[in-house]
């Protein structure tokens, strides 16, 4: 994003509806921190600029890759997919992507306010490829991967997005391993993280894995999303 330094009538609501406060006002002008912007393009839609000072920058990349995973209205050119993750989870229902005995696991790194660099997904990659999992095809995520060992691409990984989602499945028995995982790169981390956990409700006992997960020393907070099936084809 760019801000016209003469247009700018200093009235400041271009900084505060940053996600991430990358504007500043500076002699009653408003001024982007390039380093920190996550070109989500929020500033040129939602700030109203009274005297339209605000422009969309043509970008060439790497820095190009910051616009998919922070801008909701556009599309991943690497997948076709809008949004950070693909359909979301919570389709389960109808996709059948984890069947009995499988987990699905989402971990999104970054928030609004903090963002993130996609550095920090290969923290996580590079120790959950170890165990062997099995990445979702169609994630934004899983497209930036070079290798079988969970690097991402050296030419974007100091660009600064406002989250991303790394989606995956394993065997139950492998769970433990995945929070251990987890684990380490809590430790390792300079942004926020969130993980979810998806599994296939049973007849004869739906806490199995909360109950697991709660030995290993993690708070649960159980969501269930269930898809009647009407987008069936």
């Amino acid at each position: 994003m760019d801000i016209e330094i003469d247009t700018c009538n200093g009235c400041g609501q271009c900084a505060i509806v940053c996600p991430v406060q990358a504007i500043q006002m500076i002699d009653n002008k408003a001024v982007i921190d390039e380093e920190s912007c996550v070109e989500c393009s929020v500033c040129y839609r939602d700030a109203n600029c009274p005297v339209k000072a605000i422009k969309i920058r043509r970008l060439k990349w790497p820095r190009a890759i910051r616009v998919p995973f922070s801008n909701v209205r556009v599309t991943h050119k690497l997948t076709g997919i809008g949004g950070r993750g693909t359909e979301e989870m919570k389709t389960n229902d109808v996709t059948n992507r984890f069947d009995f005995g499988e987990v699905g696991i989402s971990i999104e790194v970054g928030r609004p306010g903090i963002g993130t660099r996609l550095e920090n997904i290969e923290l996580f990659t590079t120790k959950l490829s170890k165990i062997g999992v099995s990445y979702e095809e169609k994630s934004p995520i899983t497209e930036l991967l070079v290798d079988d060992e969970g690097h991402i691409n050296e030419e974007i990984k100091d660009q600064r997005v406002l989250s991303a989602i790394i989606e995956l499945k394993v065997p139950e028995k492998k769970l433990s391993q995945i929070l251990e995982v987890i684990k380490q790169v809590e430790q390792e981390i300079d942004t926020v993280f969130s993980v979810g956990i998806v599994s296939r409700i049973k007849d004869n006992n739906t806490k199995e894995i909360i109950n697991r997960i709660s030995e290993l020393g993690f708070e649960v907070r159980p969501n269930a999303k269930i898809n009647i099936g009407l987008g069936r084809p």
